[in-house]
């Protein structure tokens, strides 16, 4: 058992080599594109026509992050015939699915990516008719394992995931009058748990559903939220250079750019590749930073995070305040639980 998810953990981090790139690709540039708009009703706005391409190319890149992920980690467990399966699956993971439209963002796409993986290459084990066994991996692995992993999320998980979401959403919405301490620690825990998925929408869509009817605290936790986890795990790459990977660290630099951008996706290859410890960390240091912007009455006229919305920030001085306690929160937690990787030599 040991070995065998010592096995699973290089898929993974398979799966993350080749998506770094695309995060990497796509934050930049929208991270740039960004920096030139303003805040407006809807979020940044971005009006240049140049710089809205830019914003194009990058979001484009994002969009292929998910498929990635879970088409090599596909690739990792079966070779090139999973590939294929891996990256429909990761495509389905990172669109809206149903009558619920949910999707579920970069923990469906490894969740798929490993279903379609295993399948892939027990199929690959199959004795078949010589005749049949030349189109095997480019005909018949990917059709089976695409058709199989794919139905299986569409009809068993997508409904319920979609009414789990609507659950979440009147949760959230019910404690909005309430603790300002209970409303900021959902917040920060939803928006850093899946970074962009389902959860991270249900809080960030809830925020910015109450900017529109006047009420701006609640996007001010959680614009501090949202940025936590790629600045936290940037910083962290940095300073704790003997827990990261060179490719980690280099990601660690973009991660941290796109945290003042307001991206919290930054921070996905860091939790794709240690699930255990980077995603209960970046939760509590997203946590940490929420409330004590709610504490303080940090207030956010922009439905967007990060730094860039300081000029319709209220109370701005504890709205930085707040991500910088957030993201030392990430720092110290990584110190504490993270192990010291030791990198082969080539």
């Amino acid at each position: 058992m040991k070995e065998f998810f010592k096995e699973l953990k290089n898929h993974l981090l398979t799966g993350v080599s080749y998506m770094i790139p695309m995060v990497t690709v796509g934050g930049i540039c929208i991270a740039f594109a960004l920096a030139t708009g303003s805040a407006g009703a809807n979020g940044m706005e971005v009006t240049n026509p140049f710089w809205n391409n830019i914003l194009t190319i990058g979001v484009a890149a994002f969009g292929l992050m998910v498929p990635v992920l879970a088409g090599y980690i596909a690739y990792s467990i079966a070779g090139r015939p999973g590939l294929a399966p891996g990256l429909v699956c990761g495509y389905l993971a990172n669109n809206p699915i149903g009558e619920s439209g949910v999707k579920t963002g970069f923990l469906g796409g490894i969740i798929l990516g490993i279903a379609a993986g295993y399948l892939a290459n027990w199929i690959k084990k199959w004795k078949v008719h010589r005749y049949i066994k030349p189109i095997m991996p480019i005909l018949i692995i990917p059709i089976i394992s695409s058709v199989v992993v794919g139905l299986i999320y569409i009809y068993l998980l997508a409904a319920p995931l979609g009414s789990a979401v609507g659950g979440l959403e009147s949760w959230l919405s019910s404690l909005t009058g309430g603790s300002v301490v209970l409303l900021g620690i959902a917040i920060g825990c939803m928006i850093a748990f899946d970074m962009g998925g389902p959860v991270n929408k249900v809080a960030f869509g809830t925020a910015a559903a109450l900017v529109a009817s006047g009420n701006t605290s609640v996007m001010g936790m959680t614009g501090v939220a949202i940025c936590v986890p790629p600045i936290g795990m940037g910083i962290a790459s940095i300073l704790l250079k003997k827990k990261f990977s060179e490719a980690e660290r280099e990601t660690g630099k973009a991660s941290a750019v796109m945290g003042l951008i307001g991206i919290t996706e930054g921070a996905i290859p860091f939790a794709a590749g240690d699930p255990l410890r980077v995603i209960p960390s970046i939760m509590i240091g997203s946590s940490v930073g929420a409330v004590i912007a709610g504490l303080a009455g940090c207030t956010n006229a922009a439905p967007h995070g990060g730094l860039i919305v300081l000029p319709v920030v209220g109370n701005a001085l504890m709205y930085i305040a707040a991500v910088l306690a957030g993201v030392a929160t990430v720092v110290v937690l990584m110190y504490v639980l993270k192990k010291d990787i030791v990198e082969p030599v080539e």
